[in-house]
């Protein structure tokens, strides 16, 4: 590949990367655009950790064959099980052991001295792999995010040429900054919306961080806990109590992000959350529909739970429908992107009546009047309600009408 060849490439890949494009486009664009340029690649896959509560990271491969598509896949932890005895037997791991950062592999006596990994790269007819790894400064480090895991094949029967590896190494260092571009823009997304809730993320990342903005609304709130937990953390194993926790927010934030609520936050055993809709009874509908798909989940998991001797629990739920001020809050340091107002402590004081009203659910006189469903709902009296200055009458789910 010619000097001129490779700057074109080169400023090719830079402009993919600002312009924010997504690693299959990358990939895609960079393995064809080396193959029209007379390198002889048949396969190629680039791999970088990410900062994700349930992946490790990503892998993108590319096959010159025009049957297969370039393709995305998230995995999973790689340090126990099959897993980790595929990545021990990858070169990607032999270069990390030995430290070095490219390796040149005969496929054929790869897979003749019984390699598994290049059994399936000899089934997928390639003759030698060259594995290369990219690796970052220590301040670019983002927890197990320190490089990028690349591998590359051809099927020539002589395997690359001297030349060709020139021409890789000298591009690839392109192409892996574009791709840590990407896996950065990913992760902010992903932290956001793991700690801050899917629609405060998204705001966040709208730009929305300046101290003390927020807007007022009207929304459907939801205050939820667990009941007998405090009993449940006196008498259960120190060891249980954060996989218990771990199963009843999956049940209840899932039946919320299910009927497009927003998760604001997990309080111990706590959830707060919000339904928005420019319509108060759709808002109040779909909190109700959470409601009830987050007691089927738990009744499910509670029968889970019961078959391995673990302790069960259910949930008590507060509903209320109000004006509340949705915003970045906190210090010039420390901010939080939440809802506030009498509102939000009205809901979580209905949630607590539910111990005394002997209900799993409460909704509020303004829930009741915007769900506009009378069939639906029934007075189970008045209650003083702390720190609200008169009785609220306060309602539930008529157990005889079924759900819609």
């Amino acid at each position: 590949m010619d000097e001129a060849r490779l700057a074109e490439l080169a400023q090719w890949i830079t402009g993919v990367g600002l312009a924010g494009e997504t690693e299959t486009v990358m990939m895609t664009g960079f393995c064809e655009r080396l193959v029209a340029a007379g390198l002889p690649l048949a396969a190629g896959i680039m791999i970088i950790d990410t900062l994700h509560p349930v992946y490790e990271g990503r892998a993108v491969r590319w096959f010159r064959a025009e049957e297969k598509q370039t393709e995305l896949v998230e995995y999973g932890r790689t340090n126990e099980g099959e897993a980790a005895a595929n990545w021990r037997a990858s070169p990607f791991y032999r270069l990390l052991e030995s430290g070095e950062k490219f390796s040149r592999h005969d496929v054929r006596a790869e897979a003749a001295g019984g390699s598994h990994y290049f059994k399936a790269r000899a089934e997928e007819g390639l003759t030698e792999v060259v594995a290369v790894i990219n690796r970052f400064a220590a301040e670019g480090i983002i927890g197990d995010m320190d490089c990028v895991y690349s591998s590359w094949g051809t099927d020539r029967p002589d395997g690359f040429a001297s030349a060709d590896l020139l021409a890789l190494k000298r591009l690839l260092p392109f192409l892996a900054l574009a791709m840590k571009c990407a896996a950065l823009g990913r992760i902010a997304g992903t932290l956001v919306e793991t700690y801050l809730g899917r629609g405060a993320g998204q705001l966040v990342l709208g730009g929305r961080i300046a101290r003390g903005v927020a807007d007022r609304i009207s929304a459907a709130l939801w205050f939820s806990d667990l009941r007998g937990y405090t009993r449940i953390t006196d008498t259960a194993a120190p060891e249980q109590i954060i996989p218990l926790l771990n199963d009843y927010a999956d049940a209840v934030v899932t039946a919320i992000h299910d009927r497009g609520g927003d998760v604001l936050k997990l309080i111990g055993d706590g959830v707060l959350g919000i339904f928005r809709s420019d319509d108060g009874q759709l808002a109040c509908r779909a909190a109700v529909a959470a409601a009830r798909s987050a007691a089927e989940r738990i009744e499910a998991l509670n029968r889970r739970r019961e078959s391995q001797q673990l302790p069960t629990t259910h949930m008590y739920v507060g509903l209320h429908m109000g004006e509340v001020f949705f915003g970045n809050i906190g210090s010039k340091d420390r901010l939080d992107f939440t809802v506030v107002g009498p509102a939000v402590n009205e809901t979580s004081r209905i949630a607590a009546m539910c111990r005394s009203a002997d209900q799993p659910l409460l909704m509020s006189a303004a829930f009741a009047e915007a769900l506009r469903d009378s069939r639906r709902v029934i007075s189970v009296g008045r209650f003083a309600l702390r720190g609200v200055g008169r009785p609220q009458e306060l309602f539930t789910l008529d157990p005889d009408q079924p759900s819609d």
